[in-house]
């Protein structure tokens, strides 16, 4: 005794005590919205339950009628039990119908609760999962939760009124069949006890499995290109099988605790119930009772043994509650980004959009978690009308800067600002900090192919929902891409296929350019966004955008210096250090090149 003591003790200064609390007030939450909806299945349960022990003591009355027990009304009495069934029915069906609305309301809303949360996670943290991975816990581990939320404290609720009632109901008419109905429970309890330690490990065991399986299929998924040009469809099929095979263990593993489970808590209740039914039968000889009590009697000792049962079967789906609101806490967790200046950013820009809104960074160093400085004591600005390239070697942090820029990233040392047109904090221009707020005033283009699937207006109308044909037009001929897409059949409603499918690397760079150009963001970044263009319709792309009226602050990243010289500056990016280029340091770079 004293060791169990000692061991809980031990538990609980481990933190698992606060572990769990945090658990409960994390699902409590969610729930809390739906008691409402949590608190009609109660009753609905209960009330079934109720018509059930009714239907008990019809049937025994009925059984007692036909035995000569009892000279009641058959008539009635058969009537009664056509409405206890009839009601019982009507309670389950209306029990199923509200549990099925409810719990895809309670899904639907606990997962676009969770999407915010994950989504608002810093982007250095959230990046650590694989995109897999995040789909499988946002959806299974959401989902378990949901259905938890919904029938975990119903049932037990249900259940707990059930044991009670019954028991009671026992008591009153033979308190020595109690005796037999109580009997299984100790048992049934150590049993619970010895395996839920299992099943516990068990089910992390499989969500973590199922989690590497469902990453690799998206994994793969998305790179199917990949796959196919390097020839590895036997590789990948037969990764495929060794991560099936290994879930199929785990879950098998599982599963025989369960069966194991199962069997043994069967065999308590059918041990139960025969004992129950071997003093029935001896009690109805000896003239104590009569036939349809004895009827009623067996019924409620498997309604108490089946009840125990079920309360101990809530411990495997607590058990997985538990273990998906850990991995689900573990993304909502994570440092979040701040927005709490979003109508601060906003004014800012209403209040200099005229001007224009450009860029100044003052002092930063960042480095990567655990990894080596990427750049360090940078000095940088852009303003508005002006185009400004940051260069240099692949891997030296021309991406980093962006992303920095757009608040993605928090760098260690400096800071950066957003200021009104050729203001910078030291020549007494109106600025504010860098945050995730200010993303609003940002056009971003990435490297890679960044289209969605839908159309192209459709793709277009993501970042300006009210965009009319005519602004996409415009847009596209700013990015040049209007020149093929009037050739299309259907123009502007031509369909794209998933990651820009259907056409060419370059037009998929224009159509994003142009997405770009037509959210109308005082800031445009473009990371090697040209890339995949030649050099004349490079150079063209970026002369309609210094062009353009509109006060935009251009910064390009790219590895081809082409198009420098119609830069307004050029950053050098390398060794750690991001040093302004003069006009010779230009011309010879573009002259190697």
């Amino acid at each position: 005794m004293l060791k169990k003591v000692n061991h809980y003790a031990k538990r609980i200064k481990e933190g698992r005590l606060k572990e769990v609390i945090a658990q409960l007030k994390w699902i409590y939450r969610y729930a809390r919205s739906h008691k409402f909806a949590i608190g009609i299945y109660t009753l609905l349960g209960l009330s079934g339950t109720v018509v059930s022990l009714l239907g008990s003591l019809v049937s025994r009355d009925l059984v007692d009628i036909i035995t000569g027990h009892n000279t009641g009304a058959l008539l009635t009495t058969f009537c009664l039990m056509i409405g206890t069934t009839l009601g019982g029915t009507f309670i389950g069906q209306a029990s199923s119908y509200i549990s099925t609305k409810v719990g895809m309301t309670v899904d639907n809303e606990i997962k676009a609760s969770l999407f915010d949360d994950i989504m608002n996670v810093e982007w250095e943290s959230l990046s650590k999962y694989r995109s897999g991975e995040l789909v499988a816990r946002w959806n299974g581990d959401a989902s378990r939760i949901s259905s938890g939320i919904l029938n975990m404290i119903p049932n037990l609720v249900i259940y707990i009124f059930r044991f009670f009632s019954s028991l009671i109901l026992v008591i009153r008419y033979d308190a020595s069949f109690a005796i037999f109905a109580l009997a299984g429970i100790p048992i049934s309890l150590f049993i619970s006890r010895s395996s839920m330690r299992r099943m516990q490990k068990n089910n992390m065991g499989t969500l973590k499995v199922s989690t590497e399986l469902s990453a690799f299929n998206q994994e793969t998924f998305a790179n199917v290109q990949t796959v196919k040009a390097f020839d590895m469809l036997s590789l990948y099929s037969k990764r495929l099988r060794v991560l099936q095979k290994e879930y199929l263990n785990v879950q098998l593993k599982y599963q025989k605790a369960e069966i194991l489970n199962a069997i043994i808590m069967t065999f308590v209740s059918m041990l139960v119930s025969y004992s129950a039914q071997g003093w029935g039968i001896y009690k109805v000889w000896s003239g104590a009772i009569t036939y349809g009590t004895m009827t009623m009697f067996i019924t409620l000792s498997t309604t108490l043994s089946s009840t125990v049962n079920s309360l101990l079967g809530l411990f495997p789906t607590a058990i997985g509650i538990a273990n998906s609101s850990k991995r689900l806490m573990d993304l909502t967790n994570l440092p979040k980004e701040d927005y709490g200046n979003r109508d601060e950013v906003k004014a800012f820009f209403e209040k200099h959009k005229d001007e224009g809104v450009g860029l100044s960074i003052r002092d930063v160093t960042y480095a990567y978690p655990k990894s080596d400085i990427v750049f360090e004591k940078v000095f940088a600005e852009a303003h508005p009308h002006e185009v400004v390239a940051f260069v240099g070697p692949s891997g030296e942090g021309k991406t980093t800067m962006l992303r920095f820029l757009l608040s993605i990233i928090r760098a260690q040392n400096g800071e950066g600002f957003i200021c009104a047109g050729d203001g910078t904090p030291e020549n007494g221009g109106e600025c504010m900090k860098l945050s995730a707020s200010a993303r609003q005033l940002f056009a971003y283009v990435p490297q890679g192919n960044t289209m969605f699937s839908g159309t192209i207006a459709s793709n277009m109308r993501n970042v300006k929902e009210d965009a009319t044909d005519e602004e996409i037009i415009e847009a596209l001929k700013l990015a040049c891409a209007w020149r093929f897409v009037e050739k299309l059949p259907n123009g502007i409603n031509s369909e794209i296929m998933e990651r820009g499918g259907g056409f060419s690397e370059g037009q998929s760079q224009r159509l994003s350019i142009a997405r770009a150009l037509l959210r109308k963001s005082p800031i445009l970044l473009l990371d090697e966004a040209t890339s995949a263009l030649d050099i004349a319709t490079e150079r063209e792309v970026l002369k309609n955008i210094m062009c353009d009226n509109y006060p935009r602050t251009c910064i390009v990243t790219t590895h081809r210096p082409s198009v420098l010289n119609i830069c307004s500056r050029v950053y050098s990016i390398s060794d750690k250090k991001c040093t302004i280029m003069d006009k010779d340091a230009i011309e010879k770079m573009i002259s190697d090149f």
